[in-house]
C-alpha cells in the first residue's frame, strides 16, 4: 500500500539519512525497526552501493548509487550514481521474455564494472517496473519478471526477496518527490518550502506535491492523500498516478480516434505522412490527415479530448512551484527551450507557444521528429486543461540535481537498504 511504502521510506530518510540521534527518546522511534546495534564505536570509513533498476515502458534504467560512511557519529554521504539506460523498454517484449530479460543482463555488466567485487555480495540487486508492465496483460507481464529474476539470480550481487516486481503508481510519485526534495534540501533545517513534482513518461504520469491550503485537503478525493511522519512532522502529499496517459500512450489515445481503416491518422502530422509506430510491443501504421486541415489549433483539440474532464483539478497548484522531469524535460530540449545539460526554469505558457510553432510549420519538422507538435500539444493540454495549471505557472525543467538522477529510484533505494538492515552494518548509514 502507499501508505506503508511512505511511512517506511520517511523513516528511513529521518534515521538513515540525517542520523538525529538528538531525539530524546529515538528507542520510541525505532524500536521496531533497528537492531541494537546502531551505530557502533568502532565502525570504520566504508564504501557500500545500491543498485536500482527502473523498468519504464519506453526504456529500462540502471542506477549505481555509492554511498560513503566517513565515522559513526556522521551520516553517510551520497557519493555518486552511476546511470545508464537502454531502449525499448521491457514491455516490448511482451512476446520475446527471454530477448527482454538479455538488456537487463547486459546493463548488469556496468554493476560489475563500477562496484568492486569484494562488495558484490553485500550489495542489493532490485528492479521495479512501472506503467509498462502494468499495462500488459498480466501473464506475459509475469513471464518478463520471471526471466529478469533469473538474470538477477544468476549474478554475483545480493538479491533480496522480492526482489522484481511491479510498482504501483502512488509509490512513483512519493518517492520522486521525496527524492527531489531530499536532494535540494528541502526535507530538514527551518522555514523550508517543499516543491512538487512532474514525471510524464510513457505510459503513465504522475504528480505530487505537499498541500498547504486545508480546502485543498478538504477538497481533494481521499485515495489522492498519503500521509507519513518525518523530522517530527506530520506529511500529507497530494498524489496520485493516471495510468494511460503517459506520452505515449496518449498519442495512441490520440491517434486512435481519428483511425482510418487500418492507418492511425492526425491533423497533428504532415499531411503526406506515411509511416509506422511501435508502442508496447504493438505495431502501427500512421499518417497525416490527408482531408482535413493541419496546425495547431486542429491538432489541439484533437489532444484535448484525451484529457478534458479526465483528472483532477487541485486550485493550489496554479500559484505552486513544481520540477518537471521525463518527457517534460526530453520536448524542452528538444525544441531548443533549455540546454540539455543545465535543464532551466519554463513558464507553462512556454510549451503552448512553442507548439504553436511546430504544429504551423510541420513540414520543417517531420523528417527528424514526425510526433513533435502532438507531443508538445498534449503536453500544453495536459498541464492547462488536465491538472489545471495557469499559463505563468513555473517549472524548473531538471534531469538531475546535485548530478543524481531526479527520479522515484533514490528514494527506493533508500527503503531498500534499510528493509535489508544493510544501513546499520558495518560501514553503512547509521
Amino acid at each position: 500500500m502507499a501508505l506503508s511504502w511512505a511511512t517506511a521510506i520517511a523513516m528511513f530518510v529521518l534515521t538513515s539519512i540525517y542520523c538525529i540521534v538528538s531525539h530524546p527518546n529515538p528507542e520510541m522511534w525505532f524500536e521496531d525497526l533497528f537492531p541494537p546495534k546502531v551505530c557502533p564505536a568502532s565502525a570504520s570509513t566504508e564504501t557500500f552501493y545500491g543498485i536500482m533498476f527502473d523498468a519504464g515502458s519506453t526504456g529500462t534504467r540502471i542506477h549505481i548509487y555509492t554511498f560513503v560512511q566517513r565515522s559513526p557519529e556522521k551520516p553517510p554521504d551520497l557519493e555518486g550514481e552511476i546511470f545508464e539506460s537502454v531502449k525499448p523498454g521491457l514491455s516490448a517484449y511482451a512476446d520475446q521474455p527471454e530477448k527482454g530479460a538479455e538488456t537487463v543482463r547486459g546493463l548488469l555488466e556496468m554493476a560489475k564494472e563500477a562496484v568492486p567485487p569484494s562488495h558484490w555480495k553485500k550489495t542489493p540487486l532490485v528492479l521495479k517496473a512501472t506503467a509498462g508492465l502494468r499495462l500488459l496483460a498480466e501473464h506475459k507481464a509475469q513471464a518478463l519478471l520471471s526471466e529478469v529474476r533469473t538474470v538477477f539470480e544468476e549474478s554475483p550481487f545480493l538479491v533480496p526477496e522480492n526482489s522484481v516486481s511491479i510498482m504501483d503508481g502512488t509509490d512513483e510519485g512519493i518517492l520522486a518527490w521525496i527524492t527531489v526534495n531530499f536532494l535540494t534540501g528541502q526535507l530538514y533545517g527551518r522555514n523550508v518550502q517543499t516543491v512538487g513534482i512532474l514525471d510524464l513518461g510513457g505510459a503513465s504520469t504522475q504528480i505530487t506535491f505537499l498541500p498547504q491550503r486545508e480546502e485543498t485537503l478538504e477538497q481533494t478525493p481521499v485515495d489522492f492523500l498519503s500521509s507519513f511522519e518525518m523530522f517530527n512532522s506530520t506529511y500529507k502529499l497530494y498524489t496520485h498516478s493516471y495510468l494511460g496517459f503517459g506520452l505515449k500512450a496518449a498519442r495512441l489515445a490520440t491517434l486512435e480516434m481519428e483511425a482510418d481503416g487500418q492507418t492511425f491518422r492526425s491533423s497533428c502530422l504532415p499531411k503526406q505522412l506515411e509511416a509506422e509506430w511501435h508502442f508496447g510491443g504493438v505495431k502501427y501504421q500512421y499518417g497525416g490527415n490527408r482531408e482535413g486541415e493541419t496546425g495547431f489549433e486542429p491538432c489541439y483539440s484533437e489532444v484535448l479530448k484525451v484529457v478534458r474532464g479526465k483528472l483532477h483539478q487541485p486550485d493550489e497548484i496554479q500559484k505552486s512551484y513544481f520540477y518537471a522531469f521525463s518527457y517534460y524535460y526530453d520536448r524542452a530540449v528538444d525544441t531548443n527551450l533549455i540546454d540539455y545539460e543545465k535543464g532551466g526554469v519554463l513558464q507553462v505558457r512556454d510549451f503552448e507557444r512553442k507548439a504553436r510553432e511546430v504544429c504551423n510549420n510541420l513540414d520543417s519538422y517531420s523528417s527528424a521528429s514526425p510526433f513533435l507538435c502532438m507531443d508538445l500539444s498534449y503536453i500544453t493540454a495536459l498541464l492547462k486543461e488536465g491538472f489545471g495549471f495557469k499559463d505563468s505557472t513555473i517549472l524548473q525543467l531538471t534531469k538531475k540535481v546535485n548530478d543524481i538522477e531526479t527520479s522515484w529510484a533514490l528514494g527506493a533505494t533508500f527503503h531498500l537498504l534499510q528493509s535489508l538492515g544493510l544501513s546499520h552494518q558495518e560501514g553503512s548509514t547509521c
